[in-house]
């Protein structure tokens, strides 16, 4: 409602400051009008021209006239104006009449508050690397392989190699094609997602093929250093059977005869080898496109050597100038939960500055009044949809819309090319009136994604929400049934007659509304939370901030400077300056959250404070968790048995207090604390760490020596190009295997290292003044919060968000978000970003006066209730509990999450979830045994 979104259009210029810019448009034309069109796809069904299909990476061919994918926002067809012949034949097919032949480039204006980037990424193009083989059928990069595995793909799904559609029997990955490589391309930086992509690309080979499938990636290093990456490594390694091969790769080369492919590599010890493999993918990494660095230089926006934006360490979603931000992949590579993180802190940043006219623009929505419809029999009205060709093309729509009114209660039936449309919304909308519907059928796709929707559009009419029902005749039947018409039909009829018999089951529920506390409370006042509590408090909310130590800074108190340089000292002082300056952040130090009650709007959170503990209460609507990470304390490599043994931590610490004064070898150690059978996963910041410590070292002495001793280096994204000046300032790195770590020894003369060098197959001994341990991360307090306010962690102690990728600051509780190290390792720039994304999340949460509580709960009928518990070991979210007061079972609905685990376990089955009560759910069973005539 309160988002334009205009479409093939390019910004020439920004004008103007923050607050107030002005925004000139080029509108190129699409030559179909979007708002006429449905998405029918009958212009793209006769269309006579062909073209390469470039969103399916050329594997295959689309009409002149086209859509680029089924769910493309807006569903509209366009022109490629390139190879249409200009036959006139789409015009005369459409219907909605919205061909535009005359369409033309035009320009135009808007005035805006603040300005977001986020122009995306390319793929590397390889065609320019002559010895990987790229021009060879069989060759294909990972973008070119993920449309290979998609069901929307050019093979729909089937795992084929280009040649002969034959399916491979062996696939080799390639990594680093495009990426790590200042040679053969420019890009030396690490595009950061490549290793887990070809991960993935390869376990989902193996599901799609019908046999034994070998796949091989080849690597310098495996880069899996974002949260639980690393377990499903090593489910693809140690239980998929995934080969993980350290090489590099020399030439490819085809066997003309079979199209099979010869990799010739170098393995770890320089011996050179060969295998042959039926496909080869080159995973390639990410750049900038080339009109994105356009666009940025036109806005006056600084960019790296690179072409990604240039941002500050503390500011990593702002550019150099102010008022326009920046996120995704144009800050620099990233994966999908950090291009969504970026979104919301660069979505947050913008809307500090528009607090003033917050809501101003957004279009008032007439509440219609619901009309009264108990005790009446019901009308139904069934709606069954084409959706273009992914219903029509294969279910005889007309021969489902005719059955349907031969159901009870069905007093209108009807078909249409796309439910979903405005323009069927419309229709829906005046026959529920002309045939005073009370219930709704749609027989279309997925409800997860339309029903919402279409409930609104019964409200729209008066009708309860909740008098609503959807057959879900695309997912669960066109798309499987794809080959088979006939059954898909007879099965979609099946699907409306149990939806219509379940909505004349259906009752009018009704939703609670509640009032939202518009104050925050943020936990932890490290780097996350007093960036996340600056930005509430720029958002204009009260904010409450709890630390349980005596000063604000966390972990960060311990640091000295980032890997760029940057001063963590300075910035945590004028942070800390900030938020407790702020008028609307009230910080309250030496606190610990000792009680918790509540729910989302309407949370209450008693907190102990100082030596007395005393006693406080916080009402509040959001809470950000923030409770940050610590360092591993080791076990291993005589620390705190010899004083020679420190962690990075303190090695950054004798560097700041006495410089490298009787260093003359120091050696560091990786992965202590992290990837072992504790700590499976990698604690993300320790390469950088070690990198940053040992060009500090050549900095100040570079006759030292340093080694530092790795099973991969996981410099990803732009902290690459430090690994490779570290390398260039002789800093020596030796690889070492899990199974042969190094040993430490104490002498008289210094500490003797040894390690066995992966390239000579030898131990080395080396002489070290200092070893210094790369320990991991580990998180702190969250035991004790867990209990407390019921979040969950994973098993290595950090709270686990609601979705990794999709909604990687908010936690599955509404109302309450996460941030920082308290998530997962990460660095200082990405725990910033974080901690605006979950103050961005926040704020759409708090700027609602009040909020409707879903009406889908649980209810127990407590007169014939055993007491029996199970309901309250069972949830999952903790709601049911035992009034020992009143003696019997309460479920607080503000807190139920409508997941019906209580009311599928009660052995009495005196719990009822509404909206799926036991007659609606058995209403759908009976529906479907009527015709198997059981």
């Amino acid at each position: 409602m309160n988002i334009d979104l205009i479409t093939c259009s390019e910004v020439k210029s920004v004008e103007g400051e923050p607050g107030n810019f002005g925004v000139s448009l080029v509108n190129h034309p699409r030559y179909i009008d979007p708002v006429k069109c449905t998405g029918c796809g009958e212009c793209a069904r006769h269309c006579p021209v062909t073209a390469v299909n470039q969103y399916n990476m050329k594997l295959d061919d689309r009409r002149a006239t086209y859509i680029e994918y089924a769910q493309a926002v807006p569903l509209a067809f366009a022109i490629d104006t390139d190879s249409c012949i200009g036959c006139g034949l789409c015009e005369n097919m459409c219907v909605a009449k919205a061909i535009e032949y005359d369409d033309k480039e035009r320009e135009s204006a808007i005035k805006v508050g603040s300005v977001i980037l986020s122009a995306g990424s390319k793929g590397y193009d390889p065609s320019g690397l002559d010895f990987i083989g790229y021009e060879y059928p069989n060759v294909v990069t990972s973008e070119e392989f993920e449309r290979i595995l998609s069901a929307s793909g050019p093979y729909f799904g089937h795992l084929m190699r280009p040649l002969d559609r034959e399916e491979p029997k062996s696939i080799a990955w390639l990594q680093c094609v495009g990426s790590r490589d200042t040679n053969r391309c420019g890009n030396g930086y690490c595009s950061s997602v490549c290793c887990m992509y070809a991960v993935k690309e390869a376990m989902i080979a193996k599901e799609h093929a019908h046999g034994e499938l070998d796949c091989a990636v080849f690597n310098m290093d495996m880069r899996t250093f974002g949260k639980d990456y690393e377990k499903y490594y090593l489910r693809a390694k140690d239980k998929d059977g995934v080969r993980f091969v350290k090489a590099r790769v020399h030439t490819i080369t085809e066997i003309p005869e079979t199209g099979d492919l010869v990799v010739q590599f170098a393995d770890e010890t320089g011996m050179m080898k060969e295998e042959t493999y039926n496909m080869v993918v080159l995973s390639v990494g990410l750049q900038v496109q080339p009109d994105a660095a356009a666009l940025a230089e036109r806005l006056g926006i600084e960019l790296d050597k690179y072409n990604f934006a240039d941002t500050d360490t503390f500011a990593p979603v702002a550019t150099s100038r102010p008022g326009i931000y920046i996120c995704g992949v144009l800050q620099g590579p990233k994966d999908i939960p950090g291009s969504i993180t970026e979104a919301s802190a660069a979505a947050c940043l913008a809307g500090a500055e528009l607090i003033e006219a917050r809501g101003t623009d957004i279009p008032k929505v007439e509440v219609v009044e619901e009309i009264d419809v108990t005790g009446q029999e019901p009308r139904i009205g069934v709606f069954v949809c084409n959706c273009g060709i992914n219903i029509g093309g294969i279910v005889d729509v007309p021969a489902v819309k005719d059955y349907a009114a031969t159901l009870p209660y069905v007093v209108y039936t009807d078909e249409n090319l796309f439910t979903c449309s405005q323009d069927t919304q419309e229709q829906i909308k005046e026959k529920i009136k002309e045939h005073k519907l009370n219930r709704v059928v749609v027989a279309s796709c997925s409800p997860k994604t339309h029903e919402a929707m279409f409930m609104e559009t019964l409200e729209a009419c008066g009708i309860n929400k909740y008098l609503f029902e959807m057959a879900n005749i695309r997912n669960q039947d066109s798309w499987i049934h794809s080959k088979e018409p006939e059954i898909a039909t007879k099965k979609a009829k099946d699907l409306v007659r149990m939806s219509v018999a379940r909505a004349a089951a259906l009752r009018t529920l009704k939703e609670k509304v509640v009032p939202i506390n518009k104050q925050a409370l943020v936990i932890g006042g490290g780097v996350a939370g007093m960036n996340a509590a600056l930005s509430l408090g720029n958002q204009g909310f009260n904010t409450v901030l709890v630390e349980k130590e005596a000063e604000l800074g966390g972990f960060s108190r311990k640091l000295h400077h980032t890997i760029e340089g940057d001063d963590i000292q300075a910035y945590l002082k004028k942070l800390a300056d900030e938020v407790t300056g702020h008028d609307t952040i009230e910080v309250l130090t030496k606190a610990r959250i000792s009680g918790f009650e509540g729910f989302k709007g309407n949370f209450s959170t008693e907190v102990t404070l100082g030596t007395d503990n005393e006693k406080r209460k916080i009402d509040h609507g959001i809470f950000i968790v923030a409770t940050g990470a610590g360092e591993y304390q080791p076990k291993e490599y005589l620390y705190k048995e010899d004083e020679r043994v420190v962690t990075q931590v303190e090695l950054s610490d004798i560097l700041e207090k006495k410089g490298t004064d009787g260093l003359d070898s120091v050696v560091m150690i990786q992965c202590v604390g992290s990837r072992n059978d504790e700590n499976v996963e990698c604690s993300r910041i320790c390469c950088q760490n070690a990198v940053k410590n040992a060009l500090d070292i050549k900095k100040r002495n570079p006759d030292t020596q340093v080694y530092v001793l790795y099973r991969d280096i996981r410099t990803y994204g732009l902290l690459e190009d430090y690994y490779t000046e570290a390398r260039k300032q002789g800093v020596i790195f030796i690889r070492f295997d899990q199974d042969a770590p190094p040993d430490v020894q104490p002498s008289s003369d210094g500490l003797l290292v040894t390690v066995k060098d992966h390239i000579l197959q030898q131990n080395l001994e080396i002489r070290a003044d200092l070893v210094a341990l790369s320990a991991g991360m580990v998180a702190e307090d969250t035991q004790e919060m867990s209990g407390i306010m019921k979040l969950n962690r994973n098993p290595e102690g950090y709270f686990i968000e609601a979705h990794v990728k999709l909604r990687p600051v908010d936690m599955p509780s509404e109302g309450v978000f996460l941030c920082g190290t308290a998530h997962g390792p990460k660095l200082i720039t990405e725990t910033i970003s974080q901690a605006q994304a979950a103050a961005s999340r926040a704020t759409t949460f708090l700027a609602k006066d009040a909020i409707k509580l879903s009406a889908i709960t649980a209810k127990v009928d407590t007169d014939h209730c055993v007491k029996c518990l199970t309901c309250v070991r069972e949830c999952p979210f903790g709601v049911p509990a035992f009034n020992v007061t009143e003696k019997l079972i309460e479920i607080n609905e503000a807190i139920c999450h409508g997941c019906g685990v209580c009311t599928s376990v009660c052995p009495r089955q005196t719990i009822q979830l509404s909206f799926y009560e036991d007659d609606q759910i058995i209403s759908k069973i009976d529906a479907l045994l009527e015709a198997e005539g059981m």
